[in-house]
């Protein structure tokens, strides 16, 4: 068995989804004529090509996989962009256990979605474009998770961001979908300047953007105190990273941009929300769990941020009637698990979790946008019902997402999610008491939310089809362009099943959220998984100096009696009592939720209003921003730059020669009288020694 993988492998995995999304791109345009998107021939083209290099990315990742578990890897350099002196700017990968497993989720993930898409987007004016960019995206986070440096992981890295903007903002001619997008644009910046500025501090101290090189050199970083402060570099580098994290992977209160990413089409939002864009956050600060698990300060920051967006983003999914913002609050709250999870330094449980999460929350995100189409458009939760007997395997996959969310044991979810309650208990870091409070309510408040949705939805009175149906307040504009907007059943009309390509990825994604877990929780978190194919031992993130998982591996006696034993443990029974109390509230007393809501209306404003983050983000940073910007414009552009240096110039060239014209008359006799009083100056200048002479 070769110890080094092929490096032309793995150029292949991460440009096979480039190279469809390049097909894909011009058979979208007119420049093909006839294999437009208008055309049947160019919507085969397209999806043939992205399906079959996003396929080929997945089978030759599993091999990558089973190479690494068998003790390969590789760390190297594909492209030498640059050197700068002793800066090498190049194109390089690092692939071990972590960067495997990462590469088999996001490639089986992204090849659903683009399966699935094939139903969803049937009719779409923007059919071929959509595929270019959904298989553009696979290339951007391949390219991301496989780095071994800091420029290709910016790459990468703004790369996601770019496509997220372009799909987010999929119908741009529907003005909430321009707005979503601009703000996931804009917020992501803000993290993103953290994030360079963490890049920089490495590279200034370590002199390098290579991996190896930063993490070989981290004892001494370790030692190097922040200039003009009292802080360490180390910990100030890794909460500049960290806030980086924040913006990508949604964390308090740089989380406002993913609940209005769900004006893009629904496969979009489960690739963004499950495998991709907003697990980049949690990748990265796992891969850079050896600067982190030197600053018990950074780890603290991360723990707190963390366990509020955990708890406080539930809240904001128990009062959503989108079908699928309740989802995306629920993103918003598993990653505030995983980010927890890092906090306690307890990085494979985090990754642990964003394995199995990707593969259910997919499955919930695929599963609404099933609904949706069933219900021709229509996403408030409160115009269906009893869906169950009209979409069967939409029902029941839906069912298996809802259990493996809310940590039902021998679920995919239950492993990866009671581990990390089990860590943060363990820890005794800053703020693994209220981390430890917020994830232990988390479980209710998930169990909650996520069965109102599901009884709404599939049990219950049908309450489709009706003249008198809801609309949620932030769906106010109706558009026509046969999309992924709000239109509902006709009086009388029934909700149907969806078409095979759709239902397909539900079940193949529905298997792994059953088993995952159990198949993969004693190798990932407590055997030699993350040992395999380590490039360098640095890498290996174990938490060092703190032993969250250590208690947990004395602990771990099995995947069976894990699940046995969560009987008796208060976290079990909280998820028993939200998904009880769901069922009473809206199954049997609907009127008692709706005279809470009468009874608590600050409360519910509050939630409602998102806790004001927007309109303090319109009020302050908007507000701030135009402040700022109209300053500039009249104070610096306008008057500095145009009236001083470019008017102001042209006005003193005039006014020069507007005085000098005069000293030129024409006439000749002024000119030697001119010519006389000069002379008489020179000489004048010269007898008293002004200008000397030799």
């Amino acid at each position: 068995m070769a110890t080094t993988l092929n490096p032309n492998l793995l150029l292949a995995i991460s440009l096979a989804p480039l190279a469809g999304a390049a097909i894909a791109g011009l058979f979208g345009t007119k420049f093909f004529g006839s294999f437009s998107s208008e055309s049947r021939g160019g919507r085969i083209v397209a999806h043939s090509a992205t399906i079959l290099g996003v396929a080929i990315s997945f089978v030759l990742s599993l091999l990558v996989l089973r190479d690494v578990m068998d003790g390969a890897s590789y760390n190297g350099t594909v492209y030498e962009w640059m050197a700068i002196g002793s800066l090498k700017m190049e194109v390089g990968f690092l692939v071990d256990s972590l960067t495997a497993m990462m590469m088999v989720v996001v490639t089986f993930v992204s090849l659903m979605v683009h399966i699935y898409t094939v139903g969803y987007m049937q009719g779409d004016h923007g059919y071929n474009r959509f595929f270019a960019y959904i298989s553009l995206f696979t290339f951007s986070m391949l390219m991301l998770v496989m780095s071994n440096n800091f420029l290709q992981l910016f790459f990468g890295w703004e790369a996601v961001g770019l496509v997220s903007y372009l799909l987010i903002g999929f119908w741009y001619t529907r003005p909430t979908a321009i707005f979503a997008n601009l703000k996931a644009f804009l917020v992501n910046r803000v993290g993103d300047f953290g994030f360079i500025l963490g890049i920089g501090l490495l590279l200034a101290y370590s002199g390098s953007m290579n991996y190896s090189d930063v993490f070989a050199a981290r004892e001494n970083l370790a030692t190097v105190v922040f200039p003009g402060t009292d802080w360490m570099m180390l910990t100030v580098a890794c909460i500049c990273l960290f806030i980086g994290a924040m913006g990508k992977s949604a964390q308090f209160p740089l989380h406002v941009w993913l609940p209005d990413s769900m004006e893009g089409p629904t496969p979009i939002s489960a690739l963004i929300h499950a495998a991709t864009m907003v697990t980049a956050g949690i990748f990265m600060v796992a891969r850079m769990s050896p600067l982190f698990e030197l600053s018990d300060t950074a780890l603290s920051f991360v723990l707190v941020i963390g366990a509020i967006t955990a708890l406080f983003m539930g809240f904001l999914g128990i009062i959503q009637n989108d079908i699928k913002r309740v989802v995306a609050y629920s993103t918003l709250s598993q990653l505030g698990y995983m980010t927890v999870a890092l906090g306690a330094s307890a990085y494979s449980v985090a990754v642990f979790h964003l394995m199995t999460h990707a593969f259910f929350k997919a499955l919930l995100f695929l599963g609404a946008g099933s609904v949706i189409i069933g219900m021709h458009h229509d996403q408030d939760i409160r115009n269906m019902g009893g869906l169950r007997k009209y979409m069967p395997i939409t029902w029941i996959t839906s069912l298996v997402g809802s259990l493996a969310l809310i940590g039902t044991p021998f679920f995919a979810g239950f492993y990866s999610k009671d581990s990390i309650i089990e860590a943060v208990a363990e820890s005794h870091i800053a703020g693994s008491g209220f981390a430890y409070f917020a994830v232990l309510a988390g479980v209710f408040v998930t169990a909650f939310y996520s069965f109102r949705m599901y009884f709404l939805v599939f049990h219950g009175e049908e309450r489709f089809g009706k003249p008198h149906l809801h609309h949620d307040h932030h769906e106010e504009e109706e558009e026509s362009h046969g999309d992924d907007h709000h239109h509902g059943l006709a009086p009388g009309e029934k909700p149907h099943e969806s078409p095979w390509v759709v239902t397909l990825p539900l079940v193949l994604l529905a298997i792994p959220s059953v088993i995952i877990g159990a198949i993969a929780i004693e190798p990932m978190l407590f055997g030699d998984f993350f040992k395999h194919g380590v490039a360098f031992k640095e890498v290996i993130f174990v938490g060092e100096n703190h032993h969250a998982m250590e208690e947990l591996k004395e602990a771990f006696h099995g995947w069976v009696p894990m699940a046995l034993h969560s009987l008796t443990t208060p976290v079990l029974w909280l998820a028993i009592a939200g998904v009880v109390l769901s069922w009473f509230f809206y199954m049997k007393r609907p009127d008692i939720p709706e005279a809470i809501k009468q009874r608590f209306s600050g409360l519910y404003k509050l939630l409602d209003n998102k806790y004001y983050m927007d309109a303090i983000n319109q009020v302050v940073f908007a507000r701030g921003a135009r402040l700022l910007g109209t300053g500039l414009w009249k104070g610096g552009d306008q008057g500095l730059i145009d009236g001083v240096f470019v008017n102001g110039s042209a006005r003193v060239v005039a006014s020069f020669a507007a005085a000098s014209r005069y000293l030129q008359s024409g006439y000749i006799y002024h000119y030697a009288f001119a010519m006389i009083i000069g002379m008489l100056v020179l000489l004048t200048l010269t007898v008293t020694g002004v200008i000397g002479t030799k």
